[in-house]
């Protein structure tokens, strides 16, 4: 018999936008929004297979390669939308074919006099052994920066 594990971690990131909430919450709600910022590090990591079915009870995956060779895949289901004010979703992570967590997220999307101020909590179950160390708020703060960049260079519209 396997030896079967779960250690739990959370964390919290705020980050304000000098963008009007209805964009900020775009970049996740449409295809071309969540397309021009979610994905890996793109000098290391190449896209796979994508798909994006935002609605309660859709879906969403994304698939790629590192130039390691190691395969990662992000699976989501949304649970619960307001438009333009929350979004819930839990996600699994594989690295090749190992499942590595199970997570939930939370963003609320906040009116800051002129922009945003985003609020991601995740709440994650890491598997079997997987030691996150931290990686996965330092990956989902790096998300948010290309985020972050994506609204500044007029990548969203």
């Amino acid at each position: 018999m396997s030896e079967h594990s779960a250690e739990h971690g959370s964390f919290t990131i705020e980050r304000k936008f000098a963008a009007p909430p209805a964009l900020v919450y775009s970049a996740f709600a449409t295809e071309n929004g969540k397309q021009a910022w979610f994905s890996g590090p793109s000098e290391q990591w190449t896209l796979e297979d994508r798909s994006f079915d935002f609605r309660f009870g859709g879906r969403e995956s994304l698939t790629g390669k590192w130039r390691s060779g190691m395969i990662t895949r992000f699976d989501a289901h949304y649970h619960d939308i307001v438009p333009g004010e929350r979004i819930i979703y839990s996600y699994t992570m594989h690295v090749d074919e190992k499942k590595i967590s199970v997570s939930l997220a939370t963003i609320e999307f906040k009116k800051a006099g002129a922009g945003t101020l985003l609020l991601l909590t995740e709440q994650g179950a890491f598997l079997d052994g997987y030691d996150d160390s931290g990686s996965r708020e330092r990956g989902t703060m790096g998300l948010i920066d290309k985020l972050e960049a994506a609204i500044r260079d007029g990548k969203l519209q």
